[in-house]
């Protein structure tokens, strides 16, 4: 009887259309006071809306499972990204009914607008379909699909609870990875954005050697092979492989400042997958440090098929830290665990020419032994500001304080470059662009 009472109670909700009808029935009994002449007509109606909401009721209820409703979502979602989000959705009753979808969204998205409405007719299966864009990695959990169903009478709707809590994790950003692949793979990363570099001479590692055909270069001809096979034969090269590229990520408070909804750590984060998922596919080894006030994780340079889930998984669980990077310790780790030359791309953040001579004596001693990139941020929104005009004195005070942060910045990469050691100074959201960019550049003049 609990359960019968539950099921009739709790998942029965009142529609407007049966509050307007109750609202009519009350009119009439305050108008059969004034003309007596209703009579019974009140009663009438009323009787007649009491039996359309029992028959309303009963063509809801007859049928145990009217409505069957499922959420189809990949097994983890991607930060910083649009995921795909499907709710299907089957209607197993004998007529039309009308169908309120609500999305119990993860608390984290802070939306309330994942509700629709549609129309299913007999036997009819529609899908919904709409996008999530998580911009913190962690666990996110969803709630239930919470569908309510009307008949065409319209007075009552029936609640159908699905898919009840499910957790997805957010990883860093995979979803573009697949693009990357296939540019990187057929030599189009242009169309990403990604600029085409020039060979400077040939690689050191050499490949094959073929026959000439037009447009291969004249100086690779190999002589004693055209002398034996009686046509020209040329030898061919490739990038030298295995090499060591290893990112290092400051997990330090300068990584905590969000830019469109993700901090610069995710950021980073990203163009850390991104690069390391391109280095493997030219063959080369892709590792892992990351640093705060002591040293994190470590996950050594590596080209097996399994090693970049093994970087996404350490990187699933990094947060940024409240103290400045020990770069010492960073230097010690790189020394004990990097026993080649190797390329490092070391994202971090300098908001001020005092801060980066802070840490330049342990960055000179890093490019001693490795390929050393620095890789740090334009804040946009000082950008934006510079170039707006000043419509009064404090404007003008800001536009020149803007100006100066920016002059700083690039006297930063002066400095560095007057060291020795390269940078790459970028705004957040063209970060992995530039990073791949300057991988493909270097490895292309054999600088690595």
């Amino acid at each position: 009887m609990k359960k019968l009472f539950q099921q009739y109670y709790i998942n029965l909700f009142l529609n407007d259309r049966l509050f307007a009808a109750l609202g009519f029935c009350v009119m009439l009994f305050l108008l059969k006071f004034f003309f007596a002449w209703l009579g019974d007509v009140p009663e009438i109606v009323t009787g007649v809306l009491l039996i359309l909401i029992l028959v309303d009721v009963f063509i809801l209820y007859r049928i145990e499972q009217g409505i069957e409703a499922q959420r189809f979502t990949s097994k983890r979602l991607s930060n910083g990204d649009e995921n795909p989000i499907q709710i299907e959705i089957r209607n197993r009753y004998g007529f039309k009914v009308k169908a309120r979808v609500i999305d119990e969204v993860p608390f984290q998205f802070q939306l309330r607008d994942k509700d629709f409405k549609l129309n299913l007719k007999p036997a009819d299966i529609k899908s919904i379909h709409y996008n999530l864009r998580p911009t913190k990695r962690g666990e996110y959990e969803f709630g239930f699909i919470r569908t309510y169903i009307s008949s065409p009478l319209g007075l009552v709707s029936r609640r159908y609870n699905f898919d009840g809590a499910k957790v997805l994790p957010v990883y860093p950003s995979f979803i573009n990875l697949g693009q990357y692949e296939l540019m990187a793979v057929s030599r189009h990363l242009t169309e990403l954005g990604i600029k085409k570099i020039r060979k400077v001479g040939n690689s050191a590692e050499f490949n094959q050697i073929k026959n000439y055909v037009g447009g291969d270069d004249i100086r690779t001809i190999n002589w004693k092979a055209t002398a034996r096979k009686g046509g020209l034969m040329v030898n061919t090269y490739t990038d030298e492989r295995s090499q060591n590229i290893y990112c290092v990520i400051d997990k330090s408070r300068v990584m905590r400042m969000p830019f469109e909804g993700l901090s610069l750590l995710d950021y980073a984060i990203n163009a850390t997958v991104a690069l390391s998922k391109v280095a493997m596919l030219k063959e080369d080894k892709a590792g892992l440090i990351t640093i705060s006030e002591q040293v994190g994780s470590i996950v050594p340079a590596d080209r097996k098929s399994a090693q970049l889930g093994n970087i996404m998984n350490v990187l699933y669980k990094e947060k940024t830290r409240y103290l400045e990077s020990n770069l010492e310790a960073l230097y010690s780790s790189v020394r004990a665990v990097i026993k080649q030359r190797g390329l490092l791309v070391f994202f971090t953040n300098f908001e001020s020419l005092s801060a980066l001579q802070r840490q330049l004596p342990y960055l000179k001693k890093l490019s001693k032994y490795h390929l050393l990139v620095v890789v740090f941020f334009e804040n946009t929104e000082l950008k934006s500001l510079s170039t707006d005009p000043a419509k009064d004195v404090e404007g003008i005070y800001h536009k020149t304080i803007a100006e100066k942060f920016i002059y700083e910045k690039k006297l930063m990469v002066k400095e560095l470059s007057k060291h020795g050691i390269l940078s790459i100074l970028t705004p957040p959201q063209k970060l992995t662009i530039n990073v791949i960019n300057r991988y493909l550049a270097l490895k292309a003049q054999q600088r690595i």
